[in-house]
């Protein structure tokens, strides 16, 4: 299932285009203003962000630029009654796929929904380049600083579920959830043996550990 963060301060739209995308099978979270929108990118993953521009607190202008200095790389369709062409121009060189004007026909909004999730985005990246590391997800070979390093199979999963969510803490029940089974023993300690051997391959300070919260690769990730 598509997840969708729609980040608009009019109530009234706001649940109405919830409704409506839920409605089409989307997972949609929702948000009234800027700050809120950012936090929730960076605790969950999502495959698209739609995006008004007047927000109170930091507009939706500051919401791509903020984007852009995290790193995530996420499709982003603007709704906005902005409509004069620099603002379109602006939105769309800051980062936007798409500039939708307000008011606007909902069945020509899921089209370019739809539209948007096609593009090509992360599900089509075949190379992952952090610092040093580069990562062939076709070949499935780590190199670093261009010499092949061996990681196990799980190791492999691991530091591409890690670099997947760059700038983003994963708790070890994500890790669990996505590397290992759902039915994982919480109690085991595999996970801290698995991160440690990663690091001995990749540098001890590429994955950080947050205490009580789980784990972070910060930086920017380069995806090809």
């Amino acid at each position: 299932m598509l997840k969708i963060l729609l980040i608009e301060d009019e109530p009234r739209l706001n649940e109405h285009l919830k409704k409506g995308l839920a409605q089409q099978g989307y997972s949609v979270d929702s948000v009234l203003n800027g700050a809120d929108g950012l936090n929730y990118v960076t605790q969950s993953n999502y495959d698209l962000i739609i995006l008004d521009l007047m927000l109170p607190g930091q507009n939706g202008f500051q919401v791509l630029e903020n984007l852009k200095t995290f790193g995530l790389d996420i499709p982003v369709i603007i709704i906005s009654a902005l409509s004069h062409s620099e603002k379109v121009i602006e939105g769309l060189d800051k980062g936007a796929i798409d500039y939708i004007k307000k008011p606007f026909d909902f069945g020509e909004f899921l089209a370019r929904v739809r539209a948007a999730t096609r593009k090509p985005g992360t599900k089509n990246v075949t190379l992952l380049k952090f610092n040093q590391i580069e990562m062939d997800l076709i070949k499935r070979k780590v190199f670093l600083a261009e010499n092949e390093i061996q990681l196990t199979k799980r190791e492999f999963m691991l530091l591409e579920f890690l670099l997947g969510n760059v700038n983003r803490v994963v708790s070890k029940t994500e890790i669990a959830e996505k590397v290992w089974e759902v039915n994982f023993d919480m109690h085991s300690n595999v996970i801290e043996v698995h991160l440690s051997q990663l690091r001995k391959k990749i540098g001890e300070d590429v994955i950080q550990t947050r205490v009580g919260l789980g784990y972070c690769i910060e930086g920017n990730l380069i995806r090809k």
